[in-house]
C-alpha cells in the first residue's frame, strides 16, 4: 500500500514561489504514483501553492503542477512599467525599513492611497495590480461552487484568521465549496490589504493562527472519513536559524518576521510530538484509536537518517542556506523575474533532493 501523506506549505508572500518549484518538481517524479495524498494545507501565500495543486489534482489535470508554473509567470513583473513600479516599491520599502525614509502609516481602504496608488500603477496589466483577478484567472471558482463539498481526498485546508472573533480559522473543502474570499482572506496582510468580509465575519492573513495548518490534517474533526496521513511534509519558506544577533532597524525586522512566521508551526509540532509520545506509551484506549482512524505516530521532525529512539518525523522541504540569506522581509513582495525564477528553481532542487532522501530511506 502506499504511504498516505499530506503537503502543508507555508506562507512567505513571494517566497512562495519557492513552493511551486518544490511542487513542480515533486509531481514531475512522480509523488502521486509513490504515495497516496489525502491532505493539502496551505496559509498565505501557501494557500496559493496548495489551492492551485488541489484544484488540479481534483480535475485530474497533467501535468498537475502548470497550473503553479502558469501562475507565477502571470505574478510575475514582465513589461518595462510593471518591472519599473517592482524595482522602485522594493527599494522604498528597503530604505524605510533602515530608516533612511520617512514611513507613513495609511489604512489600506484610505481615498489618498487608492488614488496615488491608481496613479503608480496605470498602465500595468489590471491582474498585476489586481489579485482577485489573477486568482480567478488561474481557478474557476464557479466550477469549484458547481462540485459543492469534496469530502473525497485530498481535503484541502487554507488557514486564516478571524479578526472579530480572535480565533483561527480554517476554510476546508470537505465543508464547503472553495471561494475566492477564502483564498484572498488566508493572503490578507494587515496594512497591505484591507480585511475581507465573508457573511458578518472578516479575516485577516493566517499567519496569525496557523502557519501552515498541521494539526487539522490528522484530526478527522477537518479530515472527515478520509484516512488520516502517516506523514506529512512541510514546505517551510522561514529560516528556523540565524547566525548572528539582529541589530539594524532592518534586520530587526527580517528576524521579527521570520519568527512570527515559525512560531505556529512549531507550537503546532510540539502537539504532534507530544500525542505521539503519550500513543506510544500505550496512554489511548483501543476503541478510542480506532474510532479516530489513528493506527500509528504520524511521523514529526527528524531527519531521514537521524531517527533516534523514535519512528516518526515531519520532514522539512527548506530553501538553500544561500538563498534564505540573500532574501529580507521586502523580497517578500519582490515580483521580478529573476527573484521569482531563483526561487522556483531553488524549489525544485530542494524537493529533487528532499524526495530521493525519502525514497531512499523506505
Amino acid at each position: 500500500m502506499k504511504t498516505r501523506i499530506a503537503i502543508a506549505c507555508q506562507g512567505g508572500g513571494s517566497h512562495a514561489a519557492f513552493t511551486a518549484g518544490a511542487l513542480q518538481a515533486l509531481f514531475a517524479n512522480g509523488i502521486q504514483d509513490k504515495f497516496e495524498i489525502v491532505g493539502l494545507s496551505g496559509t498565505s501565500g501557501g494557500a496559493l501553492g496548495a489551492a492551485l495543486t488541489w484544484y488540479a489534482m481534483k480535475k485530474g489535470e497533467t501535468p498537475v503542477s502548470q497550473r503553479l508554473v502558469d501562475f507565477w509567470q502571470d505574478n510575475t513583473a514582465q513589461t518595462y512599467q510593471e518591472r519599473l513600479f517592482n524595482d522602485f516599491a522594493i527599494k522604498t520599502l528597503e530604505y524605510t525599513s533602515k530608516g533612511l525614509l520617512p514611513q507613513f502609516n495609511m489604512a489600506p481602504t484610505s481615498p489618498a492611497l487608492k488614488n496615488w496608488m491608481s496613479f503608480a500603477t496605470l498602465g500595468l496589466r489590471s491582474r498585476f495590480t489586481n489579485f482577485q483577478e489573477l486568482l480567478e484567472a488561474h481557478i474557476d471558482f464557479d466550477e469549484i461552487a458547481a462540485w459543492g463539498p469534496q469530502p473525497e481526498p485530498p481535503i484541502l485546508l487554507l488557514g486564516a484568521s478571524n479578526i472579530l472573533t480572535g480565533k483561527l480559522w480554517m476554510f476546508n473543502s470537505a465543508r464547503e465549496a472553495i471561494q475566492v474570499e477564502h483564498i484572498l482572506a488566508s493572503c490578507a496582510i494587515p496594512n497591505l490589504f484591507p480585511a475581507v468580509q465573508i457573511g458578518k465575519d472578516a479575516y485577516w492573513d493566517g499567519i496569525f493562527s496557523d502557519n501552515p495548518p498541521i494539526t487539522e490534517l490528522i484530526d478527522p474533526n477537518y479530515m472527515g472519513s478520509v484516512p488520516l496521513p502517516q506523514e506529512i511534509w512541510v514546505i517551510k519558506l522561514n529560516p528556523t536559524r540565524r547566525d548572528s544577533i539582529p541589530v539594524e532597524p532592518d534586520d530587526i525586522l527580517d528576524r521579527r518576521n521570520e519568527l512570527e512566521g515559525n512560531i505556529s508551526l512549531f507550537q503546532s509540532l510540539q502537539v504532534i510530538e507530544k500525542l505521539n509520545d503519550l500513543l506510544l506509551r500505550g496512554a489511548y484506549k483501543e476503541e478510542f484509536l480506532q474510532e479516530m482512524g489513528i493506527h500509528e505516530p504520524v511521523k514529526i521532525p527528524r531527519s531521514f537518517i537521524d531517527l533516534d529512539d523514535k519512528p516518526y518525523y515531519i520532514p522539512f522541504i527548506e530553501m538553500s542556506e544561500y538563498l534564505q540569506k540573500s532574501l529580507n522581509y521586502e523580497s517578500k513582495l519582490d515580483r521580478s523575474p529573476e527573484r521569482i525564477q531563483q526561487l522556483m528553481e531553488d524549489g525544485r532542487q530542494q524537493a529533487t533532493s528532499f524526495l530521493q532522501a525519502r525514497l531512499a530511506a523506505v
